[in-house]
């Protein structure tokens, strides 16, 4: 597997595994009764419970895009450093945005969304080249 694809593994198994730490807020704040049932009007979470939330809700909404560049660039034969490089910057990236997003840490979870941003930028750039 070259890796590029472990790098999306890696960010797949990231967005899977930060779905637990909220979802337990959850149950001890509302009781497993309420987050296990159907959600209607329930309310956003306050403190880390609802930034880790956010979190998850952002690496899902950028997960789609770093995947299809990362399929593309594979398809095309596109894989070299630059595409490493920009993977590898892309997961590290967001590994940093939900623990700095999560501990309520502003201006550095702008700097981890960016990083992100640029990861696939490199990528784009490759397969466009």
């Amino acid at each position: 597997m070259t890796t590029e694809l472990t790098m999306l593994t890696y960010s797949s198994l990231l967005c899977l595994l930060l779905a637990f730490p909220y979802t337990l807020g959850f149950i001890v704040q509302r009781g497993l009764y309420t987050v296990a049932g159907n959600r209607e009007d329930f309310p956003a979470g306050q403190g880390w419970i609802g930034r880790a939330h956010r979190a998850h809700l952002n690496l899902v909404e950028n997960l789609v895009p770093f995947a299809a560049l990362v399929l593309i660039a594979q398809a095309a034969g596109k894989s070299d450093a630059m595409t490493i490089a920009g993977a590898q910057l892309f997961f590290f990236a967001r590994l940093v945005h939900a623990v700095v997003y999560t501990a309520g840490i502003p201006w550095a979870r702008t700097l981890a969304y960016f990083g992100g941003v640029i990861g696939m930028l490199v990528i784009l750039w490759r397969i466009l080249a």
